[in-house]
């Protein structure tokens, strides 16, 4: 079952492909496209230059770039040069920024030229970032080299090609919907175990696959899946620079892809346009798959029905390399659940007040042990501590399992509603709601009561051309929730604020309350 070969050093598997497969792309985005064989050599000179430059073994790197192959080149070019790679949102705002760079103590960035003199103010309050790398014109920043530059000339170092995979290679920040973002601490063996384990027994991700990717390539799921997936297997992929619903479709109906990554929102709007587009027709996508926020059921079924492809759904997250469970294409399935663990990882569900194992059915805190559990968070050994304990990964997500294994996330501990004595989570009142006609999308979060405590607000998103009726949603509420359960209060909103893995980010909403 576990696809041990995929497992081994970034430079290994990037010689493997360039005399297996030189020719063959393995990369390309709207503007360029890479073979195998350009891969090896591009990435060796890069690596060969981060050394002349003063990058130094386990020093850190940002990346921040938008979604292409400069991206995948800068990140397999920093594993080649014993680098550490910490991704860092395009889109992300200049606190967000400097918070990172000083708390990765970043020696160097890779970014484009527009970026450059943000950077070049940034320096000031990050001590060790001296190294400014651009992929193209516009920056006044003095002494940034040029990414094309570094392509174009020979190195004086070969790259270092460290053989060593158990060592943290990757810094990723959690989304911080509960509180200040985390540096996540993860290794290139922890992040191709998901691929051995996950990606290619499961859904089957081989050399034969053309990947459609929408995902952000800053975020573990994309890493994980669109980087290193790919690059492990010898497959081929469209890096899109972001997630468009007309250009996706346009892409879907015009090349011959096979297999679409995406989180629950990209696949609904991508269902809310083939609604619209009566004789779309993509006839060699074989398989969908869906991670980073719950999957509704009823989307699950419709978007299965309209196009005549598996979407599966799955359930992971940044401090287990990604995948924990994951629905299989074969055999029954339970939709609205994300599956069964992953083979080889060991998943316990437990009693939140007393630390017992749950029976089948009741809700509980879900525990993960396995080879993808990340080492630790980056400079916080109390949060370490109080998140891996005894070998377990205490995730924060509560989960109920059934009889036959399959496991549903029901939301977070610290989303929990608390109505009265009576606990709510927000994703069971959202699937009721995401099953009424005139809601595109919805969130629920909880909101403070003089006499409850909390109660449950909702907001929702219409779909086009439509309007959301509060009484008759409330009404179809109270036919398949109980009382406690009923949102307090319906709120019309134009978009749900998410993070790029698709996750709500319910304090946004909670402070559209208070304004």
């Amino acid at each position: 079952m576990l696809h041990t070969d995929l497992i081994a050093p970034i430079p290994e598997l990037l010689r493997r492909h360039a005399a297996a497969r030189g020719s063959k792309v393995a990369y390309r985005d709207a503007q360029s496209s890479v073979t195998y064989a350009e891969l090896l050599e591009r990435t060796g000179k890069l690596a060969g230059h981060f050394a002349d430059i003063g990058i130094a073994p386990g020093e850190t790197v940002a990346i921040m770039l938008p979604n292409s192959v400069q991206w995948v080149e800068s990140c397999l070019a920093i594993a080649r040069a014993g680098a550490v790679s910490v991704p860092i949102s395009y889109d992300a705002t200049e606190t967000e920024i400097a918070y990172r760079l000083s708390d990765a103590n970043c020696r160097a960035v890779v970014t484009t030229g527009e970026r450059g003199d943000l950077f070049a103010r940034l320096q000031k309050n990050a001590a060790n970032l001296s190294i400014l790398i651009v992929t193209d014109r516009g920056t006044s920043a003095a002494k940034a080299h040029s990414y094309t530059k570094l392509l174009t000339t020979p190195p004086k170092s070969a790259p270092r090609d460290p053989s060593a995979i158990h060592e943290p290679a990757f810094i990723l920040y959690t989304s911080g919907t509960t509180g200040r973002a985390k540096g996540v601490l993860l290794t290139v063996h922890g992040m191709l175990w998901v691929v051995a384990a996950c990606w290619a027994p499961i859904s089957g991700l081989s050399e034969r696959d053309y990947v459609l990717s929408p995902l952000p390539l800053f975020h573990s799921y994309a890493l994980n899946l669109s980087v290193l997936g790919i690059l492990a297997t010898g497959a081929s992929e469209y890096i899109m620079e972001k997630f468009s619903t007309s250009e996706a479709i346009r892409l879907l109906k015009t090349e011959e892809f096979t297999y679409l990554p995406g989180v629950p929102t990209m696949f609904h709007y991508l269902l809310q346009a083939a609604n619209n587009e009566k004789d779309l027709k993509i006839s060699k996508l074989r398989l969908c798959m869906s991670a980073g926020a719950i999957m509704p059921a009823t989307l699950n079924r419709e978007f299965e029905g309209r196009f005549k492809v598996p979407l599966l759904d799955g359930y992971g997250i940044t401090e287990t390399s990604t995948m924990v469970t994951m629905n299989w294409p074969t055999g029954e399935r339970v939709l609205g659940s994300c599956g069964f663990p992953v083979p080889g990882l060991a998943v316990r569900i437990l009693d939140p007040a007393n630390g017992h194992d749950v029976a089948p059915g009741k809700e509980g805190e879900l525990i993960v042990r396995g080879p993808n559990v990340m080492p630790g968070y980056h400079n916080k050994p109390e949060e370490t501590e109080k998140a891996l304990r005894n070998g377990w990964y205490h995730t924060g997500d509560l989960a109920k399992s059934d009889e036959n294994g399959f496991l549903t996330i029901t939301g977070r501990l610290k989303e929990l509603i608390i109505r009265g004595g009576q606990n709510i989570a927000p994703a069971e009142i959202e699937e009721v709601v995401n099953s009424f006609e005139a809601v595109l999308d919805c969130a629920v979060v909880g909101i403070p009561h003089e006499h409850l405590g909390e109660v449950p607000a909702l907001f929702v998103v219409a779909r086009p051309g439509r309007s959301v009726e509060s009484e008759a949603l409330l009404a179809h509420c109270r036919t398949h929730l109980s009382a406690y359960k009923v949102p307090h209060a319906v709120h019309p909103i134009k978009e749900i604020p998410r993070t790029g893995s698709g996750k709500i980010i319910r304090y946004k909403l909670r402070e559209t309350l208070k304004v």
